[in-house]
């Protein structure tokens, strides 16, 4: 069984890169944020119209053709790219806007204010800093971050005024959003519709938000997340892509869409039907990127494993979703590499 090594996720008194970009003695890249994407994989490939397009109210539309289809669409989304864009979700665009805007309030603090929710531990409820674990990045990754976990608990930082407000709204209604999709993945697998809700204990599901400000950003390597779906909204700045078939492909959201892509988690339980999609945030020299993910997984306790029906022959061991969460965040961010753990070799 793997074991999660670090606790400690930042060095004290982090310097927040949002700081540093905003220096007026700041004349160049600091050595220590080196990184950049390997120009053997920079070229992307369009059109970008090939990235799936799921119709949410279809999805939940009360025609079982409609409904069937939409079903159907998802299942090849999922088994083709792990990464779609939903339209006519019902969420609020003035909502989306707005949280946007909150967690840009956010950034804006001050060094002090922001230390205040530095967090030490990768469960910690309320956390931010820089890079991804500046404990044990040997290059630095030129991006600010506030984690926050707001379901089975809501937590939020006090500050700036007005921010727990709309991000309880927000997590809601995405809330809400994923539970539909989950819905519609556990009949693609050929599942009962609540299979996933109901053997995941998803009514305590860990929903985590992950924020990241990118100033004029300087990429981040290619990863997949954790959990089973997330949500990403961002603010209308480009930068991600997402690979499929081996290419990178630019993602170029169609107005008011929500991103999706399915994590390690989804790829665990289909038993490798569905894979977790790898993307990475690449250059960009213009302005800042800021990108709200909102992740979505088991309850802590939870042991993650194949669905039995899927199960033959078995290609990943169970691992409790709280070990994961400590593996792969207390580590480095490396493609799949956490996943591997739980991965079954065979001759």
């Amino acid at each position: 069984m793997a074991t999660a090594t670090p606790n400690l996720l930042q060095p004290p008194n982090f310097t927040c890169v949002k700081s540093l970009s905003e220096s007026s003695a700041l004349t160049s890249i600091p050595s220590t944020y080196t990184f950049t994407t390997d120009p053997n994989q920079l070229l992307a490939f369009e059109p970008q119209h090939s990235i799936p397009i799921i119709d949410f109210s279809l999805l939940t539309s009360g025609d079982p053709d409609q409904r069937s289809r939409a079903i159907q669409d998802l299942d090849q989304a999922c088994l083709e790219w792990g990464f779609f864009m939903l339209i006519n979700h019902g969420v609020p665009e003035s909502l989306m806007t707005g949280m946007i805007e909150a967690c840009r309030g956010f950034f804006d603090l001050t060094e002090e204010e922001k230390r205040e929710f530095q967090g030490t531990h990768v469960l910690s409820p309320i956390r931010c800093g820089t890079s991804f674990n500046a404990r044990v990045d040997q290059i630095l990754f030129w991006r600010d971050f506030l984690k926050v976990f707001v379901h089975p608990q809501f937590h939020s930082p006090s500050k700036p005024a007005g921010f727990s407000e709309v991000c309880l709204e927000y997590t809601q209604r995405m809330r809400k959003v994923a539970g539909e999709l989950l819905k519609g993945i556990s009949k693609s697998l050929g599942l009962e519709e609540w299979y996933i809700d109901k053997t995941m204990n998803m009514d305590s599901g860990l929903q985590i938000l992950t924020v990241t400000i990118h100033p004029y950003a300087m990429g981040m390597p290619p990863h997949s997340d954790h959990s089973f779906l997330t949500i990403l909204i961002q603010n209308g700045i480009g930068g991600l892509q997402v690979q499929h078939k081996g290419q990178w492909f630019d993602v170029n959201p169609i107005p008011n869409s929500i991103l999706v892509n399915t994590g390690d988690h989804l790829e665990v339980l289909s038993n490798g039907k569905y894979k977790s999609v790898l993307h990475r945030a690449v250059v960009n020299n213009k302005t800042t990127r800021i990108s709200l993910a909102l992740s979505n997984g088991p309850s802590l306790d939870t042991v993650v494993e194949p669905v039995p029906e899927l199960s033959h022959p078995l290609k990943y061991v169970g691992m409790a979703y709280k070990e994961y969460l400590e593996l792969q965040q207390g580590n480095k961010l490396d493609g799949k590499t956490c996943l591997d753990r739980v991965r079954i070799r065979t001759m």
